[in-house]
């Protein structure tokens, strides 16, 4: 983590041993420097890692599958309070939840492939989903286009047989 560089930002360790960087704003570093004192005290070592687990009283990596057990937990009780927070939420729907919300306020579909960190553009073509609005937007046209009195190119110029291309 560098928290306190210009532009703060953390390394991780994602899929495939993959190195990522990811930029963060102001109050995550708030955030974040209040759990480190909290949770790592005034002089972390630089080689802890950051969330962890304490089974068998040693600071352990924390697993994907206890880091599951606790998205699971604490979305039970966010549903208990919003029905529309999933039961079976986990790690990636923050992922994709975010890249749908960029690409609905109007980043390219480059500009998320880069802050996701794809090598490939092919695997950020998933979050374009086409959202309630889109199809909204897509409804209100087809409703104009039949408003619309739209001349029958077939009726301009003689018959329908001329307007194919066949002779009588």
């Amino acid at each position: 983590m560098h928290l306190g560089c210009e532009k703060p930002y953390i390394n991780l360790h994602g899929k495939g041993d993959k190195i990522r960087t990811a930029y963060l704003l102001p109050r995550a570093v708030a955030n974040a420097k209040v759990y480190i004192k909290e949770f790592h005290g005034e002089n972390p070592d630089p080689d802890d890692y950051l969330f962890y687990s304490r089974v068998g009283g040693n600071k352990r990596k924390l697993t994907e599958a206890a880091l599951d057990k606790r998205i699971k937990a604490y979305a039970k009780i966010a549903h208990e309070k919003c029905n529309d927070v999933p039961m079976n939420t986990h790690a990636h729907q923050f992922r994709h939840a975010k890249a749908s919300h960029w690409i609905e306020d109007g980043l390219s579909v480059v500009q998320v492939s880069f802050l996701l960190a794809h090598e490939h553009l092919e695997k950020t073509m998933k979050y374009l989903d086409i959202t309630a609005l889109d199809k909204v937007k897509a409804l209100a046209t087809l409703e104009n286009e039949i408003e619309k009195s739209v001349s029958k190119k077939w009726k301009q110029n003689g018959s329908l047989s001329d307007f194919c291309g066949l002779k009588r």
